[in-house]
């Protein structure tokens, strides 16, 4: 087997690099690479360098993710969300290829507090938002067996993320306001690149299964409570922590205005991939708990 992957160096690439190298033979590019194409900038370039590669699986792992500066950059943003992968599907059903696509949440409007089933309705908030439907709707539209995986709250070892910034601002104040009307359940790169690739094995052996998939760990927090969980594990484990637990202050999302409108709702319903792929999804607290290990070791 063959693989293509696009977006190499981000959280999710990063990590595809490692679980999708036992499957097969592995090229993996990034905007920057210079013998092949690897920028959704360029579709028609993107498209090229998929019939040079013949892949018998495309893994998009690259988009435009600047939700506020989408809101600025809509034509970008379209590009790389939806007119590229939209080339990749195309290709795709030209080689009689798999391509799998990672997109978001911010398809709904963030509204109740059920989690969202892959068969309810999209109404996205913000531009970032409706440039990754249109690519969902546009790889559907494609007619290639696909793997549409949708997630939220993605954070890794590498690359910059809330973790981070959670542990960085901890060092340096007395106090912190964090967002408590937003919830979710933080995901782990690694999480994803690992049902990735069982997925990918899987659909060699059963093409039924091409469709879309709603992909985040079990469970379910706020960004209040993600921080929390943060700074007191960094400070069980030794970590000089300035701010103090009682002036962690959860506070409201009109607190902090942003360009783009933010679903209140990120919660998704995974029975469908569980179901599907024989897969058990852990509470998003022992992934954020390893990476938090990890990360604090190299401290």
């Amino acid at each position: 087997m063959k693989i293509l992957l696009l977006g190499k160096n981000g959280q999710v690439g990063w990590e595809l690099q490692r679980s999708l190298a036992p499957l097969g033979e592995l090229v993996a590019l990034d905007s920057s690479s210079r013998e092949m194409c690897g920028d959704l900038s360029d579709p028609a370039e993107l498209a090229r360098t998929v019939r040079k590669v013949a892949p018998d699986v495309i893994v998009n792992a690259a988009a435009y993710t600047a939700v506020d500066k989408a809101e600025s950059e809509a034509d970008l943003a379209r590009t790389v969300n939806a007119l590229a992968p939209a080339a990749l599907a195309e290709e795709a059903l030209r080689a009689n290829s798999w391509l799998v696509h990672y997109s978001t949440d911010y398809v709904f409007d963030g509204g109740g507090d059920q989690p969202w089933l892959e068969s309810d309705a999209t109404a996205p908030l913000n531009v970032y938002g409706a440039t990754k439907l249109e690519g969902e709707q546009l790889i559907q539209q494609s007619g290639c067996r696909h793997l549409i995986l949708r997630t939220s709250w993605v954070y890794g070892a590498r690359g910059d993320n809330f973790i981070r910034t959670m542990l960085k601002l901890a060092r340096e104040r007395d106090s912190l306001n964090i967002i408590d009307d937003q919830s979710g359940a933080p995901t782990g790169a690694d999480l994803l690149a690992d049902v990735t690739a069982h997925a990918i094995r899987t659909a060699q052996q059963r093409p039924e299964v091409s469709g879309l998939y709603h992909l985040v760990a079990g469970g379910e927090t706020s960004w209040h409570g993600y921080a929390r969980f943060v700074i007191e594990f960094a400070a069980r484990s030794g970590i000089d922590i300035k701010v103090a637990r009682d002036v962690i202050k959860a506070v409201p999302s009109s607190a902090f205005p942003t360009p783009a409108r933010r679903p209140h709702n990120s919660r998704m319903d995974t029975a469908k991939l569980q179901q599907t792929f024989g897969l058990y999804l852990p509470d998003w607290q022992i992934g954020v708990a390893r990476m938090l290990s990890e990360v604090l070791e190299m401290k």
